[in-house]
């Protein structure tokens, strides 16, 4: 069910640019915008912002407000295509007028000592899009892709996008991803999340498990941020690829341990239902509680064995291009759901049918040995512990 705007809260505000959007500088839910950045040598970090990007826009649309975002991709020029290039197309698509992109640089792979002088003026374009945007107060949100490997290739001053990060107006969240965030940004960062990948051997093979890898499977696990906003970031690269090629993507989004109401997934999954409807079909289960090791109760277990049922039949029957299995591995972790039923459904998925599954979990089951993809999300800076408050539709 989406939230429900708060009776208290005008129907539409309106932002000084009168055309009902909301900006950075109209934001009255939390004094002082966050800065987020994702980083590390796994997968999920680009999707990961998109999907930060999702759920405030899901949010703003079941308040009856708009937000508007920058997306500035660095590194990333014509000539070569991206994974998240067919996400940012259906977010285009789904909700115009709210999302601006820009992309800077050229599609080659180099190194610093192959950094040319073009490399250095693409950079400086970009970062003076992204000054221009941060002093406007235009955006809510600014997503700078890939400034993290611009800082490092020693394309850009440091001191002076930190500076200037750090001085973003109030209301104002920015998001930074890309490998090797340097630690003077770091220290000023609200939030640090690293996507550690764990990768197999080059044989492809598991010999302890004695299972082979197969092609899209992805788990995002761990105890940092960024699990289910990757999975709506792979939600939203299918409906892309849909649109690009002109074929129906269908996206099924199974949630276990989230019963009840208010959960801000669901704004973000409204907003995609909205705007694509009969593409996106969407369960939750479970109680509207936490289930603790040691005190589940009756119920826990039916509810994950009447999703997984519904999973199971979902992924058999190849009518969905993505199957996202939200917070499953605490639910196996917890005993929930037994592993072997599991395991032998991915052995037999359709090759064209990707299975993206989140959750933490303090032992990998052995299904975690057939991802393709396998990043973990490793915590080292959140705002919660300064006790700040978390704000909905951005931190939860």
């Amino acid at each position: 069910m989406p939230l429900k705007p708060q009776a208290s809260k005008p129907s539409r505000p309106t932002s000084s640019t009168g055309i009902g959007i909301v900006t950075a500088s109209d934001s009255k839910e939390r004094s002082h915008g966050q800065l987020h950045i994702y980083d590390g040598e796994g997968k999920g970090k680009s999707q990961a912002a998109l999907g930060v990007v999702l759920r405030t826009i899901g949010l703003g649309i079941c308040e009856q407000r708009r937000t508007r975002v920058l997306l500035l991709r660095f590194l990333k020029g014509p000539g070569r295509s991206y994974d998240e290039d067919s996400a940012i197309e259906a977010l285009q698509q789904g909700f115009p007028h709210l999302i601006d992109q820009v992309r800077t640089g050229r599609a080659d792979f180099f190194t610093a000592k192959d950094a040319i002088k073009f490399d250095r003026l693409e950079a400086k374009r970009g970062w003076d899009i992204a000054k221009g945007a941060i002093a406007s107060e235009l955006y809510s949100v600014v997503v700078l892709d890939e400034l993290n490997p611009v800082l490092d290739l020693g394309l850009l001053p440091v001191d002076e996008v930190v500076q200037t990060l750090d001085r973003r107006p109030d209301g104002m969240e920015i998001i930074v991803t890309g490998r090797a965030a340097p630690s003077s940004l770091v220290r000023v960062a609200d939030l640090h999340s690293e996507m550690r990948a764990h990768r197999r051997p080059e044989t492809s093979k598991d010999f302890q498990s004695g299972l082979d890898l197969i092609g899209g499977i992805e788990i995002y696990t761990g105890e940092g941020k960024g699990k289910s906003t990757s999975a709506l970031g792979k939600a939203l690269q299918a409906i892309g690829k849909g649109i690009s090629q002109d074929k129906s993507h269908r996206v099924l989004i199974l949630q276990w341990l989230k019963g009840g109401t208010g959960y801000t997934e669901d704004a973000a999954i409204a907003a995609l239902r909205d705007s694509y409807p009969h593409l996106v079909d969407h369960l939750r289960s479970g109680r509207d509680a936490i289930v603790w090791r040691g005190q589940q109760q009756p119920i826990d277990y039916v509810e994950a064995e009447r999703a997984w049922e519904i999973a199971r039949a979902a992924i058999a029957s190849g009518l969905y291009k993505t199957v996202i299995l939200d917070e499953l591995n605490p639910s196996v972790d917890l005993e929930l759901l037994p592993v072997e039923p599991i395991v032998q459904t991915l052995l037999r998925k359709p090759s064209e049918t990707e299975v993206i599954i989140t959750g933490r979990c303090k032992n990998h089951p052995s299904y975690f040995d057939l991802a393709s993809v396998h990043s973990e999300m490793v915590c080292h800076k959140h705002y919660a512990e300064q006790g700040v408050d978390l704000k909905k539709g951005v931190d939860y």
